[in-house]
């Protein structure tokens, strides 16, 4: 068995069958290197290899690894073999009786053995010392660096490791991306026993493995709250975009006790925005993800409790509680409700698309895939402001970008200032009148079939990346017999529920529903889910601290 020490994460591995050597090996290195260094020791090739996997699942790093010759079933130079495939930085040194010495010389052509050291070692301070101190010194100088805990193996044209990626990203969570088809990768794959068949692996902070991991899982697995801390609150907000974080910011502020419930991703569309630069305060412009992860860290402030990967399927009126409950049948009830939805992205209905989504074909992505567009030729289908500051950020790094546009100019859609730093960037152009007629690829997007709306005319373009911002339509299905909808799906709320100047036929109140109330009393809406909204940034937060102010006003006369 290996043991090891609790001090720091970097480790010095000794590998003896001896256990009497094996344990004066190890009390030699605590002498000098304990308060700096984990000693781990172990007594044989094959726990030595298992501690290691164990090691580079959790993300520690491995200086230097010495290990006996004459070991039985697995001998030292058999080990190191091994060893280096799972930490090829780590410096290694052989023990070796004097008759060894050749084997030793052999192995530096085997192993790229650094070191080897005569058996007995003493004194150390003249014969383990300062050959260790030298090693050490030698991995220091070396690109062996910690990487962010999280760990992500996948396929660069898999749709699953895609969203895996785009989830950890939009929830702050750090990461580092190792393709299945690199040697590093490849070594992580074997550290957890996989064979790369099913991607992608997402090796957590505590060293422990996720094969296609489900958003639940990997949600709670890298420290985002997944489950309510009480069963009843003041205030329930659903949705995580600008309206909803507005709702829980100001809700906590003001000592409601409030819980966000958010299926995906706080930020809606907005948090996938590369550059907001019409938002107020902000004269600079601010990423989506910056203004995120302030609101969020916001609300944690005033106490509002924020729920990631919860997906919401039903609300109910129980008396004076609303319910809401959950896709594995919990739920959690407060005095109100706040509907902040927001919309997803529309479907390109397009041949080829729906099969090569993930694999080419994104909506929203844009941020998270940018890096992969180093130099190369990107189309990006739609003409409002999504589809504007999309085009900006991916012109930095991409070689072209054209925008394919259905409408015969820009302006009716997309906002005077994108218009014009469209047009001033030499890299991309705009395609007016312009649709995709289908997409090709086997396993990923490689052509494009565009075709001219006035002439009909058909073009078949080479194409990898293609980013889709067509409109968006409310995630407001789960609420139907319970709240009303127009027939596109959106939430309908005060003047709008009397538009003939009486309330709603199951509206039991002597008051008319507030501005933003539905026709459920207690449950509100707020952002891009209500109909006839403004479908803007800052509009979504001022309706959910409105939201907030009607909350107040409906449990005082309740």
């Amino acid at each position: 068995m290996a043991q090891a020490s609790d001090a720091a994460r970097t480790v010095i591995m000794t590998v003896d069958d001896d256990p009497g050597v094996s344990r004066a090996v190890a009390r030699d290195l605590r002498r000098r290197y304990g308060e700096s260094y984990r000693i781990v020791r172990a007594e044989s090739g094959e726990s030595a290899l298992g501690a290691l996997r164990e090691l580079k699942l959790r993300g520690d790093l491995v200086a230097v690894i010495l290990a006996d010759y004459r070991m039985p079933q697995m001998n030292g130079i058999e080990f190191l073999e091994q060893a280096l495939d799972v930490y090829p930085g780590a410096r290694r040194v052989l023990l070796t009786a004097y008759a060894d010495t050749n084997a030793a010389i052999d192995a530096i052509n085997v192993v790229d053995l650094d070191h080897y050291l005569l058996k007995p070692w003493d004194p150390p301070e003249e014969k383990l010392y300062p050959v260790l101190d030298d090693l050490l010194q030698a991995w220091r100088c070396s690109d062996f660096r910690p990487v962010p805990s999280t760990k992500v193996v996948g396929h660069r044209w898999s749709a699953r490791s895609s969203d895996v990626r785009e989830f950890l990203a939009r929830n702050q969570v750090p990461y580092r991306w190792y393709s299945a088809e690199e040697p590093e990768g490849q070594r992580l794959l074997a550290a957890a026993g996989q064979d790369g068949q099913r991607l992608p692996l997402v090796i957590t902070p505590d060293g422990s493995p996720l094969v296609e991991p489900e958003a639940p899982e990997l949600a709670a697995r890298v420290g985002l709250a997944t489950t309510p801390a009480a069963d009843f609150y003041d205030l329930v907000v659903i949705g995580g975009g600008p309206a909803g974080l507005g709702a829980a910011v100001y809700g906590a502020s003001e000592g409601l006790r409030t819980v966000l419930v958010e299926r995906s991703a706080t930020g809606g569309q907005a948090g996938q925005s590369s550059r907001i630069e019409n938002y107020l305060g902000f004269p600079d412009g601010v990423s989506g993800a910056q203004l995120t992860d302030r609101a969020r860290r916001q609300a944690a402030k005033f106490g509002a409790e924020v729920l990631t990967a919860r997906e919401v399927t039903g609300l109910e009126v129980n008396g004076a509680a609303r319910t809401v409950r959950f896709s594995d049948g919990s739920a959690v009830a407060a005095h109100s409700v706040i509907l902040a939805t927001g919309v997803s992205y529309r479907q390109l209905a397009a041949p080829g698309c729906n099969d090569l989504t993930g694999c080419g074909v994104f909506y929203g992505s844009a941020l998270t895939e940018a890096s992969s567009c180093q130099g190369q030729d990107v189309y990006i289908v739609g003409g409002a402001n999504s589809a504007g500051q999309a085009a900006m950020h991916l012109s930095r790094v991409a070689k072209s970008v054209t925008l394919l546009v259905r409408a015969a100019d820009l302006s009716a859609s997309m906002s005077y200032y994108l218009i014009q730093q469209i047009a001033e960037a030499p890299n991309i152009s705009v395609r007016t009148r312009t649709v995709v007629e289908s997409a090709h690829g086997s396993g990923h997007l490689e052509q494009l079939t565009l075709r001219d709306m006035d002439t009909g005319r058909t073009e078949l373009v080479d194409a990898q990346w293609m980013f889709v911002f067509i409109g968006a339509a409310p995630l407001t299905d789960w609420l139907d017999g319970t709240v009303l909808r127009d027939e596109r799906g959106f939430i309908l709320a005060g003047p709008d529920l009397t538009a003939d100047g009486r309330p709603p036929a199951d509206w039991e109140l002597d008051r008319p529903p507030y501005h933003l109330e539905t026709n459920v009393p207690g449950v509100f809406v707020a952002g891009d889910a209500r109909a006839e909204s403004a479908k803007r940034v800052a509009s979504a937060v001022g309706e959910g601290a409105m939201a907030v102010m009607l909350v107040h006003r409906y449990l005082e006369q309740s």
